[in-house]
């Protein structure tokens, strides 16, 4: 087979997976929460390479326009000089990191927003802890946090 040739035939279904009984408590040792992507948009140099990069087309960088309606969070079309959104669809996300490792800026990060550590955050007042965003605090010197 030639190396540009498309592979028709599917794989062979298994027949062999055997069913057993699970105790809860392995299973909650077991399974990790689930951890979202977040993208800091007001670092964003809009390069598109996490949307490029991705194997599963699950990063989306889309007009305003598709906005209806925003709740619990800003609405984008109230700033001017927005021009779109980064739409992950989580479904489709594996996890893979692939988006964090091209991305030229570090904005993106995967992680969990419940837990331990956001419970704390929401307990201290705001300039207790760091949001990781550039601010009269903080800077870079490339990209090193100093």
């Amino acid at each position: 087979m030639a190396k540009n040739d498309v592979w028709f035939e599917t794989p062979p279904l298994r027949d062999d997976y055997q069913l057993a009984a699970v105790d809860g408590a392995y299973l909650t040792a077991a399974v990790k929460p689930k951890q979202f992507l977040h993208i800091n948009q007001a670092e964003c140099i809009l390069c598109e390479g996490c949307v490029d990069i991705c194997p599963w087309k699950c990063i989306h960088y889309l007009s305003i326009d598709v906005v209806a309606e925003a709740v619990n969070v800003d609405d984008p079309k109230a700033n001017a000089d927005n021009r779109g959104v980064f739409i992950v669809d989580e479904d489709e996300c594996t996890r893979c990191a692939l988006c964090i490792d091209r991305c030229p800026t570090g904005v993106i990060t995967l992680g969990k927003f419940a837990g331990s550590l956001a419970e704390q955050a929401e307990s201290m007042a705001p300039w207790e802890f760091d949001t990781g965003d550039r601010d009269f605090k903080n800077g870079y010197l490339y990209g090193v946090r100093w």
